[in-house]
C-alpha cells in the first residue's frame, strides 16, 4: 500500500495535473444520506460566497471507502479536500499526500476557540496539523427499555456479565435478540472495547513494541465476543453488519443493545420516541473499569491540489462555528470549537449517557494506535476478514487474536526504530 501512495503522488506531481481554476474536489468517504444532504447544504453556502467556484462532492460508501479512496490515488484522481478519519491520517501524511495546515491556522481567526483537544489530534502526525478534526465520536450503550421491560431486564447492565444475561432474556423473545453485533466494515471499535475491559488494560503494547492482543485477558475479551454470536444472542446476519445495519437493528427492535457513537442519535431519534431507549455507561469488565473507543475525523487538503487557497476557504467554511455545529448537529459528533459548549443542543437530554461516560472516572477513553501507518489496512481489511473467520468457526479467537498481535508488534516495532 504504501509504495503504491508514493508511486500515485509521484506520478501525479510529474504529469503536472491540474483541476478546473473554479472547481474544487471534495470526497467524503463516513457517508449517509443525512450527512451528505448537510455537506451539500454547506458547500452551497461556500459556493454563494465564492462566485464562480463549484465543488464536486464525491461520496465513497463507507464500507468500501478505504479501498476504493487508495484506488483514486492510486489513479491520480486526487481530490483538493477530503474527509480524513483518525485511522487513516498517518498513512497518507507520512507518504507525503497531505498539504500542512498550519500556515493557514496561523493565520485563522478561530484558532483560538478550538479546543485543545481537536488541535492535540490534529498534530498527532510529526506534530503538524495535516488535518482538522471536525468532532469526536465517544462510544457509549444504547438500550431498548421497551423490550427490555418485556423481557424482564429490570435495569440496563452495570457489569459485562450483566449484558450478557440481558441478552440472554430478551434472545428468548422471538425474533429479538440482545446485542447489535458489528461484524463487518467498521467492527473493530466493539472488538477493541470488549478485549480492553476483560484484560482490564487499554494498553496496546509492552514497552518492547510487542503487542499485548494475544495476552490471556484479551483473548477473554475476543472470545466474549464470539460466544455472544455463537450462543444467538446477536443476529445471524450480523457477522456482515456495518454501521447502517446495526443502527437500523436498533429502531426496528430487533436487537435491544447496541454500542455507538452520538452520530447513531441522527437515525434513531428520527425513529424511535425519546422514552423508549436510553444511552448509558459501557458495561465493566472484572477490573471494574471499562474502556469506550473515543475516534475522530476532519478535513484534510492534498498536497497535489493546484488550489490550495480556494481549498483552505472550503475547510474554513465547513470547520467555522457555523458550519461545524450545524454539521455535528446532523452527523452526531462533538464540536470542536469552546463555544458549542453553551449551544442548547448539546445540553439536552440525549447527550447525558456520553456526558456521564466523560465524568466516570472507571470509564477511561481508548484512542487507537493511529500513529501507526499500517493501522488503516488493519482495521479497514484485516480486521474485518480475519474477525468474521472467527465469528463462524473458521479460527478461533486465540488464532485471530495471534494474527492481529504478530501485524501489529511487526507495526510498532518498526514505528519505534524510526524514533
Amino acid at each position: 500500500m504504501k509504495k503504491l501512495l508514493i508511486a500515485a503522488f509521484a506520478t501525479v506531481l510529474m504529469s503536472g495535473a491540474a483541476l478546473a481554476d473554479t472547481t474544487l474536489k471534495l470526497v467524503e468517504v463516513i457517508t449517509s444520506p443525512e450527512r451528505t444532504e448537510t455537506l451539500k447544504s454547506i458547500v452551497a453556502k461556500f459556493e454563494a460566497a465564492n462566485p464562480g467556484t463549484k465543488v464536486e462532492v464525491i461520496s465513497l460508501p463507507w464500507g468500501e471507502a478505504f479501498q476504493k479512496f487508495a484506488t483514486m490515488v492510486s489513479a491520480g484522481e486526487i481530490p483538493d479536500v477530503m474527509e480524513m478519519p483518525d485511522t487513516w491520517l498517518s498513512l497518507y501524511a507520512n507518504n507525503g499526500l497531505l498539504e500542512s495546515l498550519e500556515p493557514y491556522l496561523a493565520k485563522w481567526e478561530h484558532t483560538s476557540g478550538l479546543t485543545d483537544r481537536a488541535l492535540e489530534l490534529g498534530r498527532d502526525v510529526n506534530n503538524t496539523a495535516y488535518m482538522l478534526p471536525y468532532g469526536f465520536y465517544l462510544r457509549a450503550m444504547f438500550y431498548n427499555k421497551k423490550l427490555f421491560k418485556e423481557a424482564g431486564v429490570t435495569e440496563p447492565p452495570k457489569t459485562m456479565d450483566e449484558f450478557v444475561a440481558a441478552s440472554e432474556k430478551v434472545s428468548k423473545l422471538p425474533g429479538k435478540y440482545g446485542y447489535c453485533l458489528r461484524g463487518g466494515p467498521g467492527g473493530l471499535n466493539g472488538w477493541i472495547m470488549f478485549g480492553a475491559t476483560m484484560a482490564g488494560s487499554n494498553e496496546f503494547f509492552n514497552e518492547d513494541g510487542t503487542s499485548t492482543m494475544n495476552s490471556e485477558g484479551w483473548v477473554k475479551g475476543l472470545t466474549w465476543v464470539v460466544d455472544l454470536y455463537k450462543k444467538g444472542l446477536a443476529p445471524k446476519d450480523s457477522v456482515n453488519w456495518g454501521f447502517n445495519e446495526i443502527v437500523a437493528g436498533f429502531y426496528t427492535g430487533t436487537c435491544a443493545m447496541l454500542d455507538q457513537d452520538p452520530d447513531a442519535l441522527i437515525a434513531i431519534a428520527e425513529r424511535m420516541k425519546p422514552e423508549d431507549y436510553g444511552v448509558t455507561t459501557m458495561p465493566k469488565g472484572p477490573s471494574g473499569k471499562t474502556f469506550p473507543t473515543i475516534g475522530y475525523a476532519g478535513w484534510s487538503m492534498m498536497a497535489a491540489s493546484q488550489n490550495k487557497d480556494l481549498s483552505w476557504k472550503l475547510i474554513e467554511t465547513l470547520e467555522g462555528p457555523e458550519g461545524n455545529v450545524e454539521w455535528n448537529k446532523r452527523t452526531g459528533a462533538l464540536p470542536v470549537h469552546k463555544s458549542a459548549e453553551k449551544d442548547p443542543f448539546y445540553a439536552s437530554e440525549q447527550f447525558k449517557g456520553w456526558f456521564a461516560e466523560l465524568e466516570d472516572k472507571d470509564a477511561v477513553p481508548t484512542v487507537m494506535p493511529t500513529d501507526l501507518e499500517e493501522f488503516a489496512f488493519f482495521k479497514d481489511s484485516m480486521v474485518i476478514k480475519t474477525s468474521q473467520q472467527a465469528l463462524l468457526g473458521d479460527i478461533t479467537p486465540e488464532e485471530m487474536a495471534n494474527q492481529w498481535a504478530d501485524y501489529l508488534t511487526k507495526a510498532q516495532q518498526k514505528y519505534l526504530a524510526k524514533k
